[in-house]
């Protein structure tokens, strides 16, 4: 767990506490390690489960994988992997935000056939805005 926090801390511009790791990490979870070191170099948490007891909802709640080893196809990797094992659960369509200018981010995303539904105005900590997409 340190591990996979130090990498998101690292990473991802939204500060989060330890309860949040051990909630999504107690849920779903995936990471690919560095062989040499054992240490991770992508994460992604996800989470499945009914929105509004009408539909069975996958999230991905955060991905992030290390500046050293972006460009290798990692985070496609991730993402598609965790859309296959919840459409392997019954998933009904999967869920997301990131921030309004994550241009990587909504790059890959978009690639992968996630659509913008709406902005989210002041959605993080930050200030930012932030984008709802859906699959």
């Amino acid at each position: 767990l340190p591990h996979v926090m130090a990498l998101v801390q690292n990473e991802l511009s939204e500060p989060y506490v330890i309860y949040t790791f051990r909630y999504f990490l107690h849920q779903w979870s995936a990471y690919p390690s560095d062989s040499a070191s054992s240490e991770p170099i992508g994460v992604i948490v996800c989470k499945q489960s009914m929105h509004r007891d009408l539909a069975n909802r996958g999230y991905i709640a955060m991905l992030s994988v290390n500046k050293n080893w972006r460009k290798r196809g990692i985070a496609s990797a991730l993402v598609r992997s965790s859309i296959d094992a919840m459409k392997e659960d019954g998933v009904e369509e999967i869920v997301l935000e990131t921030e309004f200018d994550n241009y990587a981010a909504l790059s890959l995303y978009e690639s992968l056939g996630f659509i913008r539904e709406k902005r989210l105005y002041r959605f993080y900590l930050n200030g930012k805005d932030a984008f709802r997409l859906v699959l």
